[in-house]
């Protein structure tokens, strides 16, 4: 069915409010779910909005809580998101640590105690849209075998990136996990009754699959063996200890409810440019860059990271997104009171 994305967000945002998220968080999370169904990021926009509302009718995620925001250090901030999902409290954080690299040449913020299951992209992409380069990192649920292993224990644990471009150029981002595909894209396959692409995963029996339900019941794997696993490793300590938050085993074992919305840490680092070299030429840096972007893209078949999504984005901010109708059911069957009414209420309104 196609949807506008002014009545994506308007479901999303509807959907949250009746099931107890008060109106702050509802839109930040609907503002996260309506980007990434607009560039075409299936697996972070309506499909988790079951994910959101079964972490807080299990009593283990905060409808209203308000995030903190602390000093630490001249160039290290921490969001306490408090149970609460963490799109808020990025939002909350975003700006002064722009401020701090800005002032510092780098600064770092810590998110703790936030449930996280939405795409990495748009925190990066933000800072790079300021002329910041930036690096996020987040943990998952135990979800991935270590490099050799058969049993789960790494998170999904994805890396982004975001390098600022010139006046006319969106920016590079990159939002990757280090196992060899998200666990949505796995879910998504279950629901469509998709086989996987060999390599993603393990059966419980530790044995390859392209069964996605036989997948979920087992382990994915790292991309890249040893590699995606040390990176896994890295992120793990990076978005856990250092931050004073949760490893991804930890994350699991408390969600006892099964919800599928890991709570943990995610760190987030904002670089300026020009404070990175004696002259301080961001323009000449940049440009500088952009001799790289060329000549990857002299070569026939390829193109930068994110312009997949930017393409997407041109298109769906005019046509509208596609949403299963199966996905649309699904929503309307958790939707409170008469399903019917609500819908139509949901499909009005404008994106904020």
């Amino acid at each position: 069915m196609r949807l506008s994305l002014a009545e994506v967000q308007a479901t999303a945002r509807a959907l949250l409010v009746a099931h107890g998220f008060n109106l702050a968080h509802a839109e930040a999370i609907a503002r996260t779910v309506t980007a990434a169904e607009r560039d075409e990021c299936r697996h972070h926009g309506l499909f988790r909005i079951p994910f959101y509302i079964g972490a807080l009718r299990a009593g283990q995620a905060s409808p209203d809580a308000e995030p903190v925001l602390r000093d630490l250090a001249p160039a290290v901030i921490q969001v306490d998101a408090g149970f609460g999902f963490a799109p808020l409290a990025l939002e909350l954080g975003h700006a002064p640590l722009a401020e701090r690299a800005r002032q510092n040449g780098i600064a770092a913020l810590a998110v703790v105690n936030a449930h996280n299951v939405a795409a990495l992209w748009p925190e990066v992409e933000r800072l790079a849209e300021r002329g910041l380069v930036a690096l996020a990192f987040v943990s998952s649920a135990p979800y991935v075998a270590p490099a050799g292993g058969t049993k789960p224990l790494f998170g999904t644990n994805p890396m982004a990136f975001g390098w600022p471009r010139p006046a006319g150029h969106p920016p590079l981002v990159f939002d990757q996990a280090s196992s060899a595909s998200a666990r949505g894209e796995i879910q998504i396959r279950l629901q469509e009754g998709q086989t996987l692409p060999a390599g993603w995963a393990i059966g419980p029996d530790g044995e390859p699959t392209t069964d996605a339900g036989t997948a979920l019941a087992g382990a994915q794997l790292p991309f890249g063996g040893v590699k995606g696993s040390s990176i896994a490793l890295m992120i793990e300590l990076l978005a856990g200890p250092l931050v004073g938050d949760v490893l991804s085993f930890e994350a699991g074992a408390r969600d006892k409810a099964g919800t599928g919305a890991p709570c943990g840490g995610e760190f987030v680092i904002a670089i300026d440019p020009a404070r990175c070299t004696a002259g301080g030429d961001r323009t000449a840096q940049l440009e500088h860059g952009e001799r790289l972007f060329r000549r990857i893209l002299e070569q026939e078949g390829t193109r930068l990271p994110s312009d997949r999504r930017y393409r997407a984005r041109e298109r769906t901010v005019r046509e509208g997104v596609d949403v299963p109708r199966a996905l649309l059911e699904r929503l309307e069957a958790i939707s409170p009171g008469q399903q019917a009414s609500r819908r139509d209420d949901a499909f009005g309104g404008e994106p904020s």
